[in-house]
């Protein structure tokens, strides 16, 4: 005859289950923290290459092209130049520098 107090092995199992569902849950949640600092970190990353580089707008109709710093939002993401680039293309006659983000600044 089985001990009253004693657990059955289908509660020991239950439990087990539960404090394993319990664990990985833990791991889930875990594993989004660390995927959501990975995406602030590219950011961060991606924000400072554009932060030290140039991009040029191109010339629409009756305007002239205009040069931008990276990070500048009034210009979209079409790709970085570098600073000798951005010193090149400030020396154009067609290209203006933005007069909201001011590329020319630390260039010359």
């Amino acid at each position: 005859m089985s001990d009253p107090r004693s657990i059955s092995d289908l509660d020991k199992n239950r439990s087990l289950a539960a404090w394993l569902e319990w664990q990985l849950r833990q791991t889930r949640n875990r594993i989004r923290e660390l995927e959501i600092q990975e995406q602030q970190k590219q950011r961060r990353r991606k924000r400072a290459r554009a932060e030290q580089s140039w991009k040029i707008q191109p010339k629409r109709t009756g305007d002239t092209a205009m040069l931008h710093r990276g990070g500048c939002t009034l210009c979209p993401d079409m790709g970085f130049i570098n600073r000798q680039e951005a010193i090149i293309a400030l020396a154009e006659p067609d290209i203006e520098p933005c007069q909201i983000c001011n590329p020319q600044t630390g260039l010359v």
